[in-house]
């Protein structure tokens, strides 16, 4: 019999569509911020909690990066849900997952500064234009692909089960 993909296995794909792109993207701030500065990459997490807890996180040491990796890790799987459940409404769109990914890449970029990243506590940073496209071309390469790509063919698996079952 056909291993049909369930409940768990939907789960699965969104715990390692999620897992990646957070790792990934995490992995590439810190080395991006450590290119570019010299210093400490682990910042980046305490950057992260300052969405939350304000300028203070930025010296607050371990706890603040633990609790700054803890929110990416739950944005990524917010992005990584999102995609997952759009993902039949936006296929008929964008049929090819390489463009779907840099699509989605760009829009979570859009979305978390300009909409996000302001409503938080995140100390305000002048706009740099190559900063900015760095920024998106990570968030394409680190989340919008792998999280097209893993979802993508979570769903061409589960269509050709249901064609083979008709």
């Amino acid at each position: 019999m056909k291993n049909v993909p369930t409940k768990l296995s939907a789960a699965g794909t969104i715990i390692k569509a999620g897992l990646l792109a957070g790792t990934l993207d995490i992995l590439s701030a810190i080395l991006y911020y450590y290119c570019k500065t010299g210093k400490n990459g682990f910042n980046v997490l305490n950057y992260v909690a300052s969405g939350v807890f304000g300028k203070e996180a930025i010296s607050g040491g371990n706890s603040m990066a633990i609790a700054g990796l803890l929110f990416h890790y739950f944005i990524a799987f917010c992005w990584t849900l999102f995609f997952f459940f759009i993902y039949p409404s936006i296929h008929s769109l964008l049929k090819n997952k390489i463009v779907a990914g840099i699509i989605y890449g760009v829009f979570i970029w859009i979305i978390m500064n300009l909409v996000v990243v302001p409503m938080t506590a995140i100390p305000k940073r002048p706009f740099i234009i190559s900063g900015a496209i760095i920024n998106m071309v990570i968030l394409i390469l680190a989340v919008g692909l792998p999280i097209s790509l893993v979802i993508g063919n979570y769903y061409s698996k589960l269509n050709k089960i249901n064609e083979g079952v008709h």
